[in-house]
C-alpha cells in the first residue's frame, strides 16, 4: 500500500509536469476548441455529478460557441467512463467530471486498475464541496461521538450503520470509529446514500454518514440527529455541531465528498488553463454560484489545477489509511 502511495504522490506531479511542459504553441495553432468537447460522467443521469455536469456544459456551450455535451459512461465503480477519458486523445476536448471515489479510493479498492488514475487523468478543478454529516435515528441515546462511542462498546448494543458499499465515506468512517475504539457497529450496505439515510430516518438502521443538502431538511422536521460533521470548520447552518477533528477523530475522518474536472493526462497545459479559467469565471458569476450550486447544497470551490493536485494527494494519503484500517475492497 506504502509504494502504491508513493507512487500515486510522484504521479500527481508528473501529470502536472507533463501539462506544464507541454509547448503552449500546440494550443495556439488553431482557435479552441474548434469542435464539440465531451464531458464523460461515469455515474448514472439524474444524480449530483450528473446534474453539475449538464449545467456547466450549457454554460461552457455559450461561452465556447462550440457544442458541449455531457455523456453517461455507467459501471465498475466508474472505471469504465474514466478509462474511457484516460485513453483519449490528450487535446482537452474529452473531459472526466467525477468524484473523489475515481480518483483517491479506486486506488486502494482495486488490486490493478485499468488505467492510472494520476498519470492518465490531468487535474483541472476541483469544482465543489460536499460536506458529510454523521447522522443518527432520533431514538440513539447519544447526542455526540463520545456518547455514541460509549453507547457502541456496550455489550448489549445493537447499533447498525447504513452505507452505499464497501469504500464509501459512511463504511470507511464507522469501520475504522470501530477499530479505533472498539466498539460494536453491523454494518448494512444501500444502494446509493439516499436509501441509506432512508433507511436511517425509517429506524431500519441506527447511523450514517450523509450530505448535508440531504440531511438538513430532516434534521430540521426531528427524523434525524447530527451528532458531528466532517469538515475543518464548523457548518455556518449548524454553528453548535462541533466537528470530528474537534472530537478527537480526525485520524478517521474521510473528509468532504467532491466532485471535480479532470482533462486527459498530456493535455497541454495552455489548454488546461483555459479550460479552468473559463470554468472558473463560470463558477464566479452569482446565478450559477447561487442557482445551481448553493440552492442544492454544494460548496463552490472552482481551486486552480496546481492546487486541486495537492488536495488530491492529501485525501489520497487519508483514502489510503482509512481503506487499509477498515480492509475495504472493491464490490
Amino acid at each position: 500500500m506504502k509504494s502504491a502511495l508513493n507512487c500515486s504522490r510522484r504521479s500527481v506531479c508528473t501529470a502536472l509536469g507533463m501539462a506544464v511542459a507541454s509547448p503552449v504553441s500546440w494550443a495556439q495553432s488553431a482557435p479552441w476548441p474548434g469542435r464539440t468537447v465531451k464531458i464523460v460522467v461515469p455515474y448514472a443521469p439524474g444524480g449530483g455529478v450528473d446534474l453539475l455536469a449538464r449545467m456547466l456544459a450549457d454554460r461552457l456551450h455559450r461561452q465556447w460557441g462550440q457544442a458541449v455535451v455531457v455523456e453517461n459512461k455507467v459501471g465498475a465503480s466508474t472505471l469504465i467512463g474514466a478509462t474511457a477519458v484516460a485513453k483519449a486523445a490528450p487535446d482537452g476536448l474529452t473531459l472526466l467530471l467525477t468524484s473523489e471515489a475515481t480518483i483517491t479510493s479506486n486506488p486502494f479498492l482495486f488490486d490493478k486498475l485499468p488505467y492510472d488514475p494520476q498519470r492518465e487523468l490531468t487535474p483541472i478543478s476541483q469544482l465543489v464541496s460536499l460536506p458529510q454529516m454523521v447522522v443518527a435515528h432520533p431514538s440513539v441515546a447519544a447526542n455526540n461521538m463520545a456518547e455514541l462511542a460509549t453507547l457502541a462498546k456496550s455489550p448489549a448494543s445493537a447499533l447498525s450503520y447504513a452505507s452505499y458499499g464497501s469504500g464509501s465515506l459512511p463504511h470507511l468512517l464507522f469501520e475504522s470509529f470501530k477499530a479505533k475504539l472498539g466498539v460494536n457497529l453491523v454494518h448494512v450496505p444501500y444502494k446509493g446514500i439516499s436509501p441509506a439515510v432512508t433507511a436511517v430516518h425509517a429506524g431500519e438502521t441506527q447511523l450514517t454518514l450523509a450530505g448535508v443538502a440531504g440531511a438538513l431538511g430532516l434534521l430540521r422536521a426531528g427524523k434525524l440527529k447530527a451528532l458531528a460533521v466532517g469538515r475543518a470548520t464548523r457548518l455556518a447552518e449548524m454553528p453548535e455541531l462541533p466537528t470530528l477533528r474537534e472530537a478527537g477523530l480526525a485520524d478517521i475522518d474521510p473528509g468532504e465528498s467532491w466532485f471535480g474536472l479532470f482533462a486527459t493526462g498530456g493535455t497541454p497545459a495552455a489548454v488546461v488553463q483555459r479550460i479552468h479559467q473559463d470554468v472558473l469565471a463560470i463558477g464566479h458569476d452569482p446565478t450559477f454560484r447561487d442557482a445551481v450550486l448553493v440552492a442544492r447544497g454544494f460548496e463552490p470551490v472552482f481551486s486552480a489545477p496546481d492546487a486541486f493536485a495537492r488536495f488530491i494527494q492529501a485525501d489520497m494519503r487519508q483514502k489510503a489509511q482509512l481503506i487499509r484500517i477498515s480492509g475495504a475492497k472493491a464490490e
